[in-house]
């Protein structure tokens, strides 16, 4: 097939050697299959900023850290450099996140760096080699339903944990392979404690996970994970090995945190009549 322009640098600097096929094509990018030497990647082709909704963009990188201030000035301003500018963190937020979500256990595909636009990645495959198919085409039974769903919930939770929150988590971008599902597309990835609207999409994820698993087990319906880790991402109290139950109890989450509040109080109240009582002892 004819080589895309974004991809021909690549060819160019021996980082690919042809493109073999056009695997998708979505709102955010274009993926090509690729031949790298032995291996078979995906080429993941970003479209240009103007092709995105702008105003989409602006909400999800709200939180995203410039070191740089002549950049961060750039971009407040909207100049052409600050526009390119934006685009490259847009670009690079994805691998970033990759390689983040990787090391703190999340299936995700392996990233090889991310070049002028075209992120070059693991291309994930079924038992038969093929590419894996998104969780949308996948049917399966009750029971396969109940534990990859709890599969992903536990992903969602190291996400939450390294402060990640996908933001735009479906069916359409969870691939399946023989040994389960694997999260995909992060270029939009949320900064879990600098965006403000970091809970409605963090529970908008979780919902369209249980709303599509629960399709093939209506008992999943009745779950309420979102809210349940996200009381507890906020009192300090989510980690990897908590047992979560899919049942959010506000009262009693809204009890425990005053008992906790009202202990930390009384300590500091203690504190203080001690150092009274040495500041007296001293005189």
């Amino acid at each position: 097939m004819k080589t895309p322009q974004k991809i021909q640098p690549l060819i160019d600097d021996g980082l690919v050697d042809t493109v073999l096929k056009q695997l998708m094509s979505g709102k955010e990018a274009t993926i090509y299959v690729v031949q790298c030497g032995g291996s078979i990647r995906c080429a993941k082709v970003y479209k240009d900023a103007n092709q995105r909704s702008f105003k989409k963009a602006t909400l999800y990188n709200e939180g995203r850290k410039v070191r740089n201030g002549r950049r961060a000035r750039a971009m407040d301003k909207g100049s052409k450099y600050g526009r390119q500018q934006q685009e490259e963190i847009w670009q690079h937020a994805e691998v970033d996140a990759l390689y983040k979500l990787a090391e703190a256990g999340v299936r995700v595909p392996k990233p090889f760096g991310c070049f002028n636009g075209v992120l070059l990645m693991e291309l994930m495959t079924d038992e038969d080699g093929f590419a894996a198919p998104r969780l949308n085409d996948v049917s399966m039974s009750k029971d396969q339903a109940i534990e990859d769903h709890l599969e992903v919930i536990g992903y969602i939770v190291r996400m939450l944990i390294v402060g990640i929150i996908h933001g735009d988590l479906s069916e359409f971008n969870v691939l399946v392979d023989e040994w389960g599902p694997i999260i995909i597309d992060l270029p939009q990835a949320v900064n879990a404690s600098g965006n403000n609207n970091a809970k409605k999409m963090f529970l908008r994820d979780v919902n369209n996970m249980k709303i599509y698993y629960g399709k093939f087990a209506p008992q999943l319906l009745q779950t309420t994970y979102g809210e349940e880790i996200w009381a507890l991402y906020q009192t300090g109290l989510l980690t990897e090995d908590v047992k979560l139950t899919g049942k959010f109890k506000s009262e009693k989450m809204t009890t425990d945190l005053a008992s906790v509040l009202e202990e930390i109080e009384a300590t500091r109240i203690e504190h203080e009549r001690n150092e009274e009582r040495i500041k007296l002892f001293k005189k």
